[in-house]
């Protein structure tokens, strides 16, 4: 699936993007700015989010849970990891098998710890707000 949108569609996008998604952990590659956190917190507010979202940059990772179903959603950004032994260090592996929803930001970091089944999301900017998105379900 491949879409070109620009930051005011991001809401739509988001919906869209949940009816082509085939499991529940999904990776994030893109460069710093493409707009990463911004589609999580799309995605999430879909699911029934109500609360604030923001990146777990400096927490690694954002628990939140949906209105609508009850179920929690695990928001990950690996940036500050250094090594996939912090990730195991912190409990990753129980995010990922828990079997709620995983959004990872960063996943080069632990490149060995995602799950073979996933979706991958990538982002590129073509411009300040358009963005160009490709999803494959593995």
């Amino acid at each position: 699936m491949e879409i070109i949108f620009s930051l005011e569609e991001i809401q739509e996008v988001s919906k869209e993007v949940l009816t082509y998604i085939q499991h529940k952990i999904v990776i994030f590659n893109a460069p710093m700015g493409a707009g990463k956190t911004t589609l999580i917190k799309a995605i999430a507010k879909e699911l029934g989010v109500l609360d604030m979202t923001n990146s777990p940059t400096f927490s690694i990772v954002n628990e939140y849970r949906s209105k609508l179903t009850g179920n929690k959603i695990y928001h990950l950004d690996l940036y500050r990891l250094n090594n996939e032994e912090e990730a195991y260090d912190m409990g990753m592996d129980e995010y990922l098998y828990s079997g709620e929803w995983c959004f990872i930001e960063w996943p080069d970091k632990t490149p060995t710890l995602i799950p073979e089944q996933h979706a991958l999301i990538e982002l590129e900017i073509l411009s300040d707000d358009r963005r160009k998105l490709i999803l494959i379900n593995n």
